[in-house]
């Protein structure tokens, strides 16, 4: 099984998980010193590298998987016009192009062995949309819409989808701007990691966690109308 985004937050989390229902873990992430230390937790192997630059040589070390989670990403919150020249393209390339290709190169050996998993771990703002968090929001729905159309593309390999909404991770740290609301309360990475650990064992196709955050994502198709009126006067936010 491979993880990334294993260095901290809902990756390290689900190598927690994974590794206490038995799984053998290949672990990625950026920070080499807390995913060395996460590795030597759950006795698995890890590689520092970063997605967006290095998915090929990822997929090399990581050699045929049955299982990948993919669970790196990346934050940036204000209006578009605000963003400096290359966020939009890191954003995108981080939360979208990454998983997609490093899906492109491992699932030849997954298609042959005819048997594997892919788990994608989007966000509730990708279901939504999220006030100040445009291109994250699009990076992630364009994540859901991957998953969505391998599941009519492949055969005898499962396919998961888990959407959060705001998680108790150092995710708002990164992206420069807190998480200040006071509802939703974030909740625990570990509870991601749970719904991550059945949507593999339970051949789940989408989570939502909290699961009451299917509501605003079935109204929002249902009744687009009432939904943005709503969002307008709750501030739109539900964010990972």
């Amino acid at each position: 099984m491979l993880v990334t985004g294993a260095s901290s937050g809902i990756g390290a989390a689900t190598a927690r998980a994974m590794a206490a229902s038995g799984a053998r873990l290949l672990l990625t992430g950026r920070d080499p010193g807390r995913l060395a230390a996460v590795a030597a937790e759950v006795g698995g192997e890890a590689l520092t590298a970063d997605l967006v630059t290095e998915a090929a040589a990822l997929a090399r070390w990581a050699g045929p998987v049955d299982v990948l989670v993919s669970g790196a990403g990346a934050g940036w919150a204000g209006p578009v016009a605000a963003m400096p020249d290359g966020a939009a393209a890191h954003l995108i390339a981080a939360n979208l192009t990454a998983p997609v290709e490093l899906t492109r190169l491992l699932l030849p050996a997954m298609i042959e062995r005819g048997r594997g998993h892919l788990v994608y771990v989007s966000s509730i703002a990708g279901a939504v949309g999220v006030r100040d968090e445009a291109v994250y929001s699009s990076a992630k729905a364009g994540l859901i819409a991957f998953a969505e159309s391998l599941r009519y593309e492949l055969d005898g390999i499962g396919v998961s989808v888990v959407l959060p909404g705001v998680v108790d991770t150092p995710f708002f740290a990164r992206r420069g701007v807190p998480y200040a609301r006071r509802r939703p309360a974030p909740i625990p990475a570990e509870r991601v990691a749970r719904a991550v650990v059945a949507a593999v064992e339970r051949g789940r196709a989408e989570t939502y966690t909290p699961g009451w955050l299917r509501v605003p994502a079935r109204l929002r198709g249902a009744a687009p109308g009432p939904f943005r009126a709503l969002a307008c006067v709750f501030g739109g936010s539900g964010r990972r």
